[in-house]
């Protein structure tokens, strides 16, 4: 039977990918690459799936390894190489805050074990790789599929090892690897459910505004109506992967899995506001300050629980285009849902379940 070998799981995209992807090809099985510390987790998320979707039962094989080491820390996967027909890439530090040593040595030296492992794989159709819209780093100006390399600069080592590594597929697609890359935008909970895995990114500032009475303050750098931030829900990226990781003509192929109309950060609190109930008082803060402030002064990030990373995406010069995702997916009902349609259910996860954190897999 084909199979298609899966890193990331059981991540918060990898989880919901990994029976879509059977769905759509009934005659693969799935092996997915699990560190040892997660095999306990990834055991009940196959359990999970199987419940849901029990005609998938028997087709999810869990493998021990690491794909920091050299043959992805595997001796046996030798017997499924010549099976190996797609291969999904998704593990990586998701981290703004992650240091530079281990986001070098997942995201890029990771990685690259990983494309060394498909170009060991004789019948290999395509690697599926999850890369960041973020590899522009700090470029000002629109950001096309086409970009990479700009010149830019970098707010972090996950924007950076992530831009790295992408240019490491780049070169071996050149040299006729088939390959197509993905690179979502902010990615939340599901726009049906709201559930996620983790509080980051935009989900500080909806727990801190909840934490606070009725007239919430909420510190703010930049000019709020210039700045503009890019969120998806986590089924529009997992739908529309799916479709367009089963089509021909996505190979070679870079999709930016972005909203085309992003809300400016002031609309975005407006919005949040509303869906918390609070009347937000906004408080003028130099960047500099705001992101010396929460490292520097005892408190204040135990108060505000807002990761001083996330305070550049509130002044983050880049505007992301995705012309080819929206033409691939033209065919398709996968639409980008507007934020506002959503984010009641975001919030109210959040109020349901207060004691999910923030720390990625790693």
């Amino acid at each position: 039977m084909p199979v298609v070998l899966f890193t990331g799981f059981p991540g918060f995209l990898g989880s919901e990918l990994l029976p879509r992807v059977l769905d759509r090809s009934p005659e693969y099985r799935a092996v997915c690459l699990v560190q040892a510390k997660f095999i306990d987790l990834s055991r009940l998320r196959v359990e999970e799936i199987e419940r849901s979707f029990p005609h998938l039962r028997g087709r999810i094989e869990l493998a021990v390894g690491d794909i920091t080491v050299a043959g992805l820390g595997q001796e046996d996967f030798s017997r499924i190489k010549n099976d190996i027909r797609e291969i999904f890439h998704l593990a990586a530090v998701y981290d703004l805050g992650v240091h530079r040593e281990l986001a070098t040595r997942v995201n890029v030296a990771g990685t690259r074990n990983v494309l060394d492992f498909a170009q060991d794989c004789p019948e290999l159709h395509r690697l599926q790789y999850v890369s960041t819209c973020y590899v522009s780093g700090r470029y000002n100006g629109r950001f096309s599929e086409d970009d990479l390399d700009k010149g830019q600069t970098f707010n972090n080592a996950y924007e950076e090892t992530k831009y790295l590594a992408e240019l490491e597929l780049r070169t071996r697609m050149r040299g006729g690897l088939p390959a197509t890359i993905y690179r979502p935008a902010i990615v939340v909970g599901d726009s049906r459910t709201g559930a996620t895995q983790k509080y980051d990114g935009p989900y500080c500032v909806i727990r801190w505004l909840l934490r606070q009475p009725f007239v919430a303050v909420l510190p703010l750098v930049g000019n709020p109506a210039s700045t503009r931030v890019n969120i998806v829900p986590r089924d529009y990226v997992v739908d529309a992967m799916s479709y367009l990781s089963a089509l021909d003509a996505s190979r070679g192929k870079v999709y930016q899995l972005c909203d085309p109309e992003p809300l400016t950060v002031g609309e975005l609190i407006q919005v949040m506001g509303r869906a918390t109930q609070r009347r937000v008082i906004r408080l003028p803060v130099p960047h500099t300050a705001a992101k010396f402030f929460i490292d520097r002064v005892p408190g204040v990030y135990r108060l505000m629980q807002i990761p001083s990373p996330a305070i550049d995406y509130f002044v983050h010069p880049t505007r992301y285009t995705c012309c080819s995702a929206l033409a691939d997916l033209d065919a398709s009902p996968i639409r980008v849902p507007p934020l506002i349609t959503y984010i009641d259910r975001l919030v109210d996860f959040v109020r349901r379940h207060p004691r999910i954190g923030s720390a990625p897999m790693t």
